[in-house]
């Protein structure tokens, strides 16, 4: 037998450790659904409020698919997942920790004035915080501030340094939202971008900003059937734009605050984000 690929060695090691690991593709992004799941035809286990293991053979469901099963890791399903990975992701939640991913040298000077110290792990524009103890997941809690704990994934970027505290109610605090306010301001995307793989085509800037505005103003405008027609907005979005890197957060945050001004929930708008990816392959 071949000696084990260094990320799938990685993954080993963690999985040794009680830390649910899955492969991510370039992109910091899962891999797609199997055949069974694909669209989501099974359901779709982060859909479920439960969390738990994803019970198909290949890495499905995003962190769903997270695993310290090694027979499982080293399975002809998940060979072709191995080859092809960028990186190596975990379940934090599975691990029992709560990460705060701090994402520029702000967020960073706010945690360092605000949370008790923690172990830390640099990362490629900010650091990790890891907490023992889990949560509810919430994305941009604060500005450049996400917090990653249950059903959802972190990037594997190293043990880090320092020792590591309990989970602080001011960190939990976070992720607590009035309902009334929840509806009235809408939520920031959980979905991942795209591929952000290729060589951008378009022409100018102005090209990508006519497109937002004009998936802005199709979502506005709709009248009936929103779901379907923020579904087929995003697709369409993505499938301009999907492949080049064009897209940022504040792109898509536009088109979610759209839907959700038509009624949609933050939950519909991040699956239809995810189920437009997923038929475009990205």
């Amino acid at each position: 037998m071949n000696a084990p690929a260094p990320l799938l060695d990685t993954a080993l090691t963690l999985a040794t450790n009680s830390i649910p690991v899955l492969p991510l593709r370039a992109g910091k992004i899962p891999f797609g659904n199997c055949r069974t799941c694909a669209k989501n035809a099974c359901g779709g286990r982060p859909n479920m409020k439960t969390p738990g293991p994803c019970t198909c053979p290949a890495p499905c469901h995003a962190w769903a698919a997270a695993t310290t099963d090694p027979n499982v890791l080293t399975s002809p399903q998940w060979a072709a997942a191995w080859r092809d990975a960028a990186a190596v992701a975990y379940h934090p939640g599975g691990a029992g920790l709560t990460v705060v991913d701090l994402d520029n040298a702000a967020a960073i000077a706010w945690a360092r004035e605000t949370l008790p110290a923690t172990r830390t792990v640099s990362t490629t524009r900010g650091e990790h915080w890891i907490y023992r103890g889990t949560m509810q997941s919430a994305n941009a809690v604060r500005p450049g501030v996400d917090v990653k704990s249950l059903m959802a994934y972190a990037r594997w970027l190293g043990w880090g340094a320092g020792a590591m505290a309990a989970l602080p109610a001011s960190v939990g605090a976070l992720a607590l939202t009035d309902p009334a306010a929840a509806r009235r301001v809408p939520q920031a995307i959980s979905a991942p971008l795209g591929g952000q793989r290729g060589e951008c085509p378009h022409r100018t800037p102005t090209y990508l900003a006519r497109g937002i505005a004009m998936a802005e103003q199709s979502i506005t405008d709709t009248r009936e059937a929103v779901h379907t027609t923020v579904y087929r907005t995003f697709l369409a979005v993505l499938s301009t734009h999907g492949r080049c890197g064009c897209l940022t957060d504040t792109h898509v945050a536009r088109l979610f605050t759209a839907a959700q001004a038509k009624g949609e929930t933050p939950r519909h708008c991040t699956d239809a984000w995810t189920n437009a990816l997923t038929t475009l392959g990205l």
